[in-house]
């Protein structure tokens, strides 16, 4: 399972699933796509989906907690993918 960079749980950040490189074919886009959280605590601001890229905004989480998120996409040319990415959550401010 891929990772995607560590955030703060004060930060609200993008983070995107490319599957015009790893999955789609010649001419093929995205109609529609879904992002949940499998296990952890972050929040799912929004969510959008263009050509071939799938975008989540994250908010929130624990520090130290590790988080699953499962992006489940159909495609134009009727085809179903479901991939899943970890997120780890990290306080960046020093404890007082």
């Amino acid at each position: 399972m891929t990772s995607w960079p560590t955030k703060d749980p004060n930060e609200v950040l993008d983070y995107v699933v490319d599957w015009a490189t790893d999955r789609l074919e010649t001419g093929e886009t995205l109609a529609s796509s879904t992002f949940i959280v499998a296990i952890g605590d972050v929040v799912i601001d929004s969510q959008t989906f263009t050509g071939g890229f799938a975008t989540v905004w994250l908010s929130g989480g624990t520090d130290g907690v590790r988080n699953k998120i499962i992006n489940r996409v159909t495609t134009s040319a009727g085809r179903t993918y479901e991939v899943a990415r970890t997120l780890r959550v990290r306080s960046t401010v020093p404890d007082a």
